[in-house]
Formats: C-alpha cells, sequence, structure tokens
C-alpha cells in the first residue's frame, strides 16, 4: 500500500477511535445535578463545580492493557505512532484531582446547610436574649423655613404685642426627635423620647412604662402620652399631610401629651379600637413635674371604628370615625402668685410657627369644668383623601372668684381633601384610627450612570387643601375668631423622607384689642424637610 494511502488509513482509524471513546465515555458519566443555590457564595462553587466537570469529562488518561474482544476493535499497525492511547474498556476513567473528596452534590448540600445555620445564627443574635430587655432606637429631623409674605397691623401686634413689630422669616428646626423604646421580660414595654429642638433644654415627648395584653384593659401606660383627643394630634408628625394641625386640635389640646394613666385595645377583627384614661391637665415636658396640690385633672375617651376598610385591594379604599370626650377640672384662680397656673385656657398659633400665639383666651377666671366632644371622620378612594372633624368646648365658671361670669361655649372645626398625583393612597392604622405611612411606587433618585446616561425616579406627589375654623369669643372673654385657607403640597422622596409647602391666607377677627387693634389678616408660606429614621 502506498505511503499516502497507509497516512490516511492510519488518520481514519484513530478519528474513528476517538470518536466511539467519546461517546461511550459521556454515556457512562452521570451528570451530577445541583440544588437551588443561596445567593453569592455558592453561586461560585457552583461555577467551580461545572468548571471541574468540564475539565473532566474532556480529560482522557492512557491506561494499560487489559482483555477485550478483538473483534469490537481496530487492530492498530506495528508502527502506530509513539504514545498512542489504547482503549480497553466501554468506560473511560476520569480524572479525580482529589479521590477523597465528597461528589459535588454532597459538598453543595454541606454548603447550603453551612448557610442556613449561618442565617438562623444571625436571626438568632438579632433576636431579643430571653429574659433580657430589649431596644429600639428611632428619630426624626424636621427643618423648617416661614416666611410671612403678607400682614396687616394688627397680625405685628398679636405677634409683639409692646413694640407692633411685624413677624420675622425664620429658619429653624422643628424637631430633632430621639426615641428609645424596647420590652423588658414577659410583657413589659416602655418608651422614652426626647426632643433637641432647643439648644438650652430638651423636651419630654412620651416618657412612659406599660404592660401589654393585660385581661380587659388590652395596654395599660403610666407616664407622659397623649390624651385621645383630635385625630391630627393622635396622627404622628412623621405623616400628617400639612405642617402645622388645625387650629381647633392645638387651642382645645394643646401639646397633646400630659402625665397619666391609659388604656388600649382593639377588637379582634380591628374594626373598632379604644382608649381611656385619667391625666393631669398642667404641661410638663419642659420641667418634667407638677408643683402645687390643685389636682387638675381630666378624664378623656375616645371610640374609633373603621367599618369600611377594603383587604382586597390592600386598604387602598376605606371609611373612618371616631368620637372622642373630655372632662376637666382646671383651678379657675388667676392670681400670678398662685403656684397652681389656671389650666383654664385656650391659645393656638395660626397654623404656622410664630414667636407668639396670636387667639388666646387667656386664663379664664372661675373656670370650674369643662368639656369637649369632638366627632371626626375620614374618607379614603385610592388616591383620594377627604377629612373632617368638628369639637366643642363648654365650660361652666364659678360665682366667687374674682372676675369670674357666665359660662362659655367655644368650638371649631376643619375639613381637608387630599390627592395623590401619582396614584399612592393614604394608609389607615386600624389597630389605632389614625394615618400611616405613604409608601411611593417609585422613590425619587437621581444618578449618573456608567454608560454616562441618567437614571431617575420621582417620588411620589400629593396635593392638598384645608379650611379651618376656630371660635374662641363668647360673652366677657375675648380670644378671638380666626378663619384659615392652606394649600399644601407633599413631595414624597420615598417612604422616610418627604419636602412640604404650605401657604396660607387666615383672617382674625373679634380678638380682644391689642395696640387697638381687634383682628387683622396674613399670608405666610412654609417649607419643611423632613426625615424619619
Amino acid at each position: 500500500m502506498p505511503a499516502r494511502f497507509q497516512n490516511v488509513v492510519y488518520a481514519a482509524t484513530w478519528s474513528i477511535v476517538l470518536v466511539w471513546g467519546a461517546a461511550t465515555g459521556n454515556a457512562q458519566y452521570n451528570e451530577p445535578t445541583y440544588t437551588q443555590l443561596p445567593p453569592i457564595s455558592l453561586q461560585s462553587e457552583s461555577r467551580e463545580a461545572e468548571r471541574r466537570s468540564n475539565r473532566s469529562r474532556n480529560y482522557v488518561t492512557p491506561v494499560g492493557h487489559t482483555e477485550y474482544d478483538d473483534s469490537e476493535y481496530w487492530d492498530l499497525p506495528a508502527d502506530a505512532p509513539s504514545g498512542a492511547l489504547t482503549p480497553t474498556s466501554n468506560v473511560l476513567e476520569v480524572e479525580d484531582d482529589n479521590p477523597s473528596d465528597q461528589t459535588y452534590e454532597e459538598r453543595l448540600q454541606a454548603l447550603e446547610q453551612a448557610w442556613q445555620d449561618q442565617k438562623a445564627a444571625a436571626a438568632k443574635k438579632k433576636g431579643p436574649t430571653p429574659g433580657k430587655p430589649t431596644l429600639n432606637i428611632n428619630g426624626r429631623i424636621h427643618a423648617d423655613h416661614w416666611s410671612f409674605a403678607d400682614d396687616s397691623r394688627g397680625i405685628h401686634f398679636f405677634e409683639n404685642p409692646t413694640t407692633g413689630v411685624d413677624p420675622e422669616d425664620r429658619y429653624f428646626f422643628r424637631r430633632i426627635r430621639l426615641k428609645f423604646e424596647g420590652e423588658i421580660l414577659d410583657n413589659m414595654l416602655y418608651r422614652m423620647q426626647i426632643d433637641f429642638n432647643s439648644p438650652d433644654s430638651g423636651e419630654m415627648k412620651d416618657m412612659y412604662i406599660g404592660w401589654d395584653d393585660l385581661p380587659v384593659l388590652g395596654r395599660l401606660l403610666v407616664g407622659n402620652q397623649k390624651r385621645p383627643l383630635g385625630l391630627d394630634h393622635l396622627n404622628s408628625s412623621r405623616f400628617n399631610i400639612f405642617m402645622e394641625r388645625p387650629l381647633v386640635v392645638e387651642a382645645f389640646n394643646e401639646d397633646a401629651r400630659r402625665f397619666g394613666i391609659a388604656a388600649y385595645n382593639v377588637s379582634d377583627d380591628e374594626r373598632y379600637n379604644w382608649r381611656y384614661g385619667a391625666y393631669a391637665l398642667e404641661n410638663m415636658v419642659t420641667d418634667g413635674e407638677i408643683v402645687g396640690d390643685s389636682r387638675q385633672w381630666s378624664v378623656n375617651a375616645r371610640l374609633a371604628s373603621s367599618p369600611w376598610y377594603d383587604e382586597y385591594c390592600g386598604g387602598r379604599n376605606y371609611f373612618h370615625w371616631a368620637i372622642a370626650g373630655m372632662a376637666a377640672r382646671p383651678d379657675g384662680d388667676v392670681d400670678p402668685n398662685d403656684t397652681n397656673a389656671n389650666e383654664g385656657r385656650f391659645r393656638t398659633r395660626a397654623e404656622l410657627r410664630s414667636r407668639s400665639r396670636w387667639i388666646d383666651t387667656g386664663r379664664i377666671a372661675g373656670a370650674q369644668w369643662y368639656e369637649i366632644l369632638a366627632f371626626e371622620s375620614i374618607l379614603n378612594v385610592g388616591p383620594l383623601q377627604v377629612v373632617g372633624e368638628y369639637q366643642s368646648n363648654w365650660m361652666q365658671r364659678d360665682n366667687t372668684t374674682a372676675g369670674t361670669g357666665p359660662d362659655l361655649y367655644f368650638h371649631g372645626g376643619y375639613i381637608y381633601a387630599a390627592y395623590m398625583l401619582t396614584g399612592e393612597h393614604v394608609p389607615l392604622k386600624r389597630k389605632s384610627g389614625t394615618i400611616d405611612r405613604v409608601t411611593p411606587f417609585q422613590n425619587f433618585f437621581l444618578v449618573d450612570c456608567c454608560d454616562d446616561g441618567i437614571a431617575s425616579g420621582w417620588g411620589a406627589w400629593q396635593v392638598a387643601l384645608r379650611y379651618s375654623y376656630l371660635d374662641l369669643t363668647d360673652n366677657d372673654v375675648q380670644g378671638g375668631i380666626e378663619e384659615n385657607v392652606t394649600l399644601g403640597l407633599v413631595w414624597y422622596f420615598n417612604a422616610n423622607s418627604s419636602l412640604q409647602f404650605n401657604a396660607i391666607w387666615g383672617d382674625i377677627r373679634d380678638h380682644r384689642p391689642v395696640g387697638g387693634f381687634t383682628g387683622g389678616d396674613f399670608t405666610a408660606l412654609g417649607t419643611r424637610l423632613r426625615i424619619n429614621f
């Protein structure tokens, strides 16, 4: 046979042998299967296992001659190339880097178990240690700017009764709060909240201890806490739509918090919730104490319900109502030397931050008892929310205190409508009957991308309009009558931060004369950047 034909035969023979060997080797090799891998660490292990498997599958080692059936193989010529492979069986041996290693599947299963053990250990480390108190830290920062665009002379004297200087624009921190709360042993709890908005001294906000899951009572708190009066006061300032609370809410429940003992509970289906308690009338947020023996106290209660709550759409549609009441016994003595400051007084700022409270009854002589009855409701349909509240205040006066007079009646209310332009909704906390945190469909962000482009998200946008009314003038008490209209815009960057804009047009009348003025009007613009964590 000519040499060139002999070389062709040799080449064809070896090609057939190698193809057959690879085919039989693949047929006998069982590729391992892999379980679903946890992220990051096991993914890299899987890639390494696949690389090694592919390398082993394509690597065939020379082996010695064993007995076989000649009829199944080609006879190799005597002058076959040195180092040629000699097939010996239907199974090709595969390289094992370390014969003592487990199979890849076993190793990956072991890694999976290690991952699960690590996650369990981390969760255990984060969770409370049995028998030891827990601690959670939260906070909020509200940075404000107010500009008094236009105001009349009467407003100047309401702001500065002596000089009649007009209100000044201002930048300040409305709130700088830290909150520490947690649980103690089986069913005790605590909260300690301090506001550092004043550099001179902090203000005590929530400061109480309590018990959970008590029979009949539910939760019982003892300490400084909010009195259950006024929906907008019970709502957290983290979630309120307008920068400042309505006139009537602040006037009849100034600063909201008082030292007291109160119970909180909710029905099993969360349709009803209620709270009630007894509270001191004196505000102790700045000095932390109540001095005197006059025992000025009140009893308060609130019953709330959400008879319509659309759970199928995640609470986007609901109706809430509540009724609240308060009966209080102030001191009634207006003697400035009396250590018991008469708490028979109602006052408020004009839904903005000014130096003085422009509408104020002063301490009412002879105030013996007063009762407040409040009605509130919320209707929320998707992105639209309508809220209203009305409060009436009846005061009885004695016949002996110097300067006393006839009984009095004060009242006020507000209504507002808010709309989420980007389609979100304002959630309801059914257990407390208050509004909850707005979560944007898309957070606000603006960043450079690697391809020189810009990625962005616009957050959530909300517009709102509020009308507010308060009447603190009756008989010989001339605290004033005020009406305000507020236009609001809220830009939610994310669920924990937002930018608020308020424009207020207000009118005050029937006020006791100050600097010769009994009324005035104003226009003010406010901006707030707020975050909570």
